[in-house]
């Protein structure tokens, strides 16, 4: 594998508004490709938006999710990634033949769809049906995976995903600033985003803080290091329907480091170099090659009865 150039980006999705959301991928889309890098990662349901949909019908969602990969946005992404000879990874909306519902991740690139991964733990709408596998493919030679979200906190789905031979795990997000159990959790007062030109610190205090991304390194970083593996975390920045996020997509390396963030209250992207020396010379490298599988097989995939309640408003 050589070395290559990767960009992970939040922005301001519209609830709903492909044609905008689309517009806005295509913009940074450019901009990325001006910088050198090979691929651009954007956040869950990007194209579609995302928390809305908890009000949504099953005929209202029906009418917002596509097929893929003859829907119009990956016909669309197709032809961006094409014009800028960049690979897109972008969330929607999907149904099938049979009018089931997923959350959906596409990968694609001047081709067509290189890459589609289904949620296996989706939960903003009760008309959606889960995911049921993991999903490896290959960029540039670097063997990738992709974990949307709450998948990632299931820690089983990162192991499996890097078992399977991913070298670089994309986990698109909508998340934080959201009310959890855990001290110091919340939303973040849509006020402060309304007046962040002129106060600044209080919103970059709150989403610095506990509500966000003080809550996101806790785990974020360990899901890098014990597995090994580089990270690209996409998050979107402000309004998301009525639930403001605070955004800090970032690329962490398999030391478990943060290489690039984005820290504007801006639609952005950062790049960061992945070299494949860093997989080999990792912690988590070495933790992989040391397990004993046998010791724990049985215990790690023993049937279990969840006793956890759903929230349609989304959690941690």
């Amino acid at each position: 594998m050589d070395n290559f150039k990767i960009a992970t980006a939040q922005f301001e999705n519209k609830s709903g508004d492909k044609a905008y959301n689309l517009s806005v991928i295509e913009k940074l889309s450019g901009k990325v490709a001006k910088e050198g890098a090979n691929v651009i990662a954007f956040h869950e349901c990007s194209i579609t938006g995302y928390s809305f949909a908890r009000h949504l019908t099953r005929e209202q969602m029906l009418d917002l999710a596509e097929f893929i990969p003859e829907g119009a946005s990956i016909l669309k992404l197709k032809e961006i990634a094409a014009k800028f000879d960049i690979t897109i990874l972008a969330g929607l909306f999907e149904k099938d033949k049979h009018n089931d519902l997923f959350k959906a991740y596409v990968c694609v690139d001047k081709n067509g769809l290189v890459a589609k991964y289904r949620k296996l733990h989706p939960f903003i709408n009760p008309y959606l049906t889960s995911g049921n596998e993991y999903c490896v493919f290959e960029i540039n030679g670097w063997k990738c995976g992709i974990l949307i979200c709450y998948d990632n906190n299931v820690i089983e789905n990162v192991r499996a995903t890097t078992l399977l031979g991913a070298d670089i795990i994309f986990m698109p997000h909508v998340t934080m600033c959201t009310p959890s159990p855990r001290p110091g959790a919340g939303f973040v007062d849509p006020k402060l985003w309304e007046n962040r030109e002129a106060d600044p610190t209080s919103l970059r205090l709150e989403f610095d803080g506990m509500k966000g991304r003080g809550w996101l390194m806790k785990w974020l970083p360990a899901r890098a290091y014990d597995n090994g593996v580089y990270v690209i975390f996409s998050n979107p920045i402000g309004m998301d329907d009525d639930q403001l996020k605070n955004g800090c997509s970032m690329i962490i390396d398999p030391f478990g480091d943060v290489l690039a963030e984005c820290r504007s209250f801006e639609d952005s992207f950062v790049t960061a170099l992945l070299t494949p020396e860093k997989l080999i010379d990792s912690g988590g490298h070495r933790y992989i090659e040391a397990r004993r599988p046998e010791l724990y097989r049985e215990i790690i995939g023993q049937v279990h009865q969840s006793s956890q309640k759903v929230i349609w408003l989304g959690k941690e």
